[in-house]
């Protein structure tokens, strides 16, 4: 089949490197036209200051290019956080296929607003949440959807992690929402596609231990639902600690957890689950090694190229969509859970 032209727009989000060097892994796919370099006119809090060096094999193209190129079908918006809802808006105006990075930023109108346009013109629209594509995520959620382990009790997952140095602490003191809104997202996806929509959310943001209290770089969050909780952590202060996130799901019937909760080492993601009972899925102890990913984000962008050809629908409903960032929101102390 033809394939898809496709552009980046922005080079600054902490996920565009990843997405560009994804869409590179789908030539058979996907045609990159080129990146707009936003450095030239972003101007809310980015962690990425220069132009990386994978970016130096493409052309260069202005936003007025991409917009106006009938040729382009599709974009990935990699602009900073609190510009995506904005930039993915002049896109579904366009009539272009969107890829938009999280989080949806702090405006939860305005985000409703490029929703509601992406529904009303029919254009494809995906969230970069990371763990869409990941089979142990997937996994969990089926099983607790068809009630394997009984009814679930709590949830419990942390994006924690150690990298980025002084420079990552003095970009996430730019956000009230500290990592809660940064990284805190990914899991609340999810929690809402497990589980739905809770009954209240409580955010916890505090400082890590030895920095000021303006960095949100310790924070907590947990969902209520009528007769369980999920509780999601996130600091940016703990050593070394990608490898070690974890991912623990308990119900009336079982225990499922893993860690770590995503790799690309060339060895599979090993999720352990005990059950007492059949309840569709044989009572016992398991150890269940899911199929080796390449990247992050393949099987998200194979999902946009099967709907931008309308062989499919896309997987999470708008509605979805919008639900993840009322949570995500809330949890961070942007606005108060209604």
């Amino acid at each position: 089949m033809k394939k898809i032209r496709i552009a980046q727009i922005g080079i600054t989000h902490e996920h565009a490197a990843g997405k560009i060097l994804s869409l590179e892994k789908l030539p058979e796919i996907y045609e990159i036209a080129g990146a707009v370099n936003d450095l030239e006119f972003n101007h809310t809090p980015r962690y990425i200051n220069e132009v990386q060096d994978y970016y130096k094999k493409y052309p260069f193209l202005t936003l007025d290019e991409v917009l106006n190129d009938p040729t382009i079908q599709a974009v990935t918006v990699e602009v900073p956080n609190n510009e995506l809802v904005e930039m993915a808006i002049k896109c579904a105006e366009k009539g272009i296929a969107i890829h938009m990075d999280k989080p949806a930023g702090i405006d939860l109108e305005l985000y409703r607003k490029l929703l509601q346009i992406c529904k009303e013109k029919n254009v494809p629209f995906q969230m970069g949440f990371m763990f869409r594509g990941n089979p142990a995520f997937q996994f969990c959620i089926k099983a607790i959807r068809q009630k394997w382990i009984g009814d679930v009790i709590c949830i419990e997952g942390d994006m924690n992690h150690g990298y980025g140095g002084e420079e990552y602490q003095k970009y996430i003191a730019q956000f009230a929402g500290g990592l809660m809104y940064n990284l805190g997202c990914h899991l609340i996806d999810f929690i809402a596609a497990a589980m739905g929509r809770p009954e209240n959310v409580t955010g916890f943001l505090h400082s890590a231990p030895g920095d000021p209290q303006k960095i949100k770089n310790n924070c907590l969050a947990v969902l209520e639902y009528p007769n369980a909780y999920a509780v999601v952590k996130s600091c940016s202060r703990q050593k070394n600690c990608v490898n070690t996130r974890t991912v623990r799901i308990v119900g009336t019937n079982g225990v499922i957890s893993f860690s770590p909760i995503e790799r690309f080492d060339g060895k599979p993601i090993v999720l352990n689950m005990e059950l007492k009972e059949n309840l569709g899925y044989p009572a016992g102890v398991h150890q269940i090694s899911f199929p080796i990913q390449r990247d992050r984000y393949t099987e998200q962008l194979l999902e946009l190229a099967r709907v931008i050809r309308k062989e499919t629908e896309m997987e999470y409903s708008p509605e979805h969509d919008f639900l993840v960032h009322e949570i995500t929101l809330a949890a961070a102390g942007y606005t108060d859970w209604k």
